[in-house]
């Protein structure tokens, strides 16, 4: 197997068999691999946007629904989050002068107490390879961090993760601290870690608890696009 690994060309790869193989190189971490094959789809002519689309957010959707169910385990999905980022780099400031569509902004961070970032920044990639622009504010993150940070970004959603019970209930001192300074309606606020449920979610006053990063993606998806009908309604 090994020798008909190395056998591949990905030059020689169709456009359709080199995204495969991407898929593949991205579970498999492979980051070099990864940032060949975006320099030779957008050889072909491929526009970036359609590079990220298809190929690496493909690819990390793969790999997040079998990190949720088990198969994969965090040193990996950690490499494959790290070959996505090769890829990134290649295509941002591309992305940037095409004018592709940015979905929104997010400022995600680790509350106060809490200095574990694996899953946050599982969702930072996630969320960047979704099309969205993230601030990534790191960890023990006290009320002021988050407030200076999302007025500073403009964010559309905050993100804050815990991943101790006895750092859950700093999620509610924020959301209440946002709630008296009269900014709490502004923003999408979405929660995760492991030891939080939907139900914890609902009794701080987030918006959504989201259990993984794929689910992070498609919550701040749908919120976004109701945000967008509403504004559209109300002009």
């Amino acid at each position: 197997m090994a020798d008909e690994e190395d056998e591949i060309v990905l030059s020689e790869l169709d456009d359709e068999e080199l995204v495969q193989q991407m898929y593949d190189d991205l579970y498999d971490g492979l980051k070099e691999e990864i940032e060949e094959s975006v320099h030779i789809l957008l050889d072909r002519g491929w526009e970036p946007y359609k590079i990220l689309t298809e190929a690496l957010v493909g690819g990390m959707t793969i790999v997040g629904k079998d990190f949720r169910d088990g198969i994969l385990f965090v040193p990996e999905v950690l490499l494959a989050a790290n070959a996505m980022k090769g890829g990134m780099f290649i295509l941002k400031p591309l992305l940037a002068e095409t004018g592709a569509p940015t979905i929104g902004r997010m400022v995600i961070g680790t509350v106060k107490g809490d200095i574990h970032d694996i899953g946050q920044n599982l969702v930072t990639m996630m969320m960047e390879g979704a099309g969205f622009e993230v601030m990534n504010i790191g960890i023990n993150n006290p009320v002021e961090n988050y407030v200076e940070a999302v007025k500073e970004f403009d964010a559309d959603i905050l993100g804050m993760s815990a991943l101790l019970t006895t750092t859950m209930p700093y999620m509610k001192v924020v959301i209440d601290a946002m709630k008296e300074q009269g900014i709490r309606d502004d923003y999408i606020i979405l929660v995760g870690g492991a030891p939080l449920n939907e139900e914890f979610g609902k009794a701080i006053g987030a918006d959504a608890y989201c259990r993984d990063a794929a689910v992070a993606v498609d919550t701040a998806k749908d919120f976004m696009a109701r945000k967008h009908n509403q504004m559209a309604a109300g002009t």
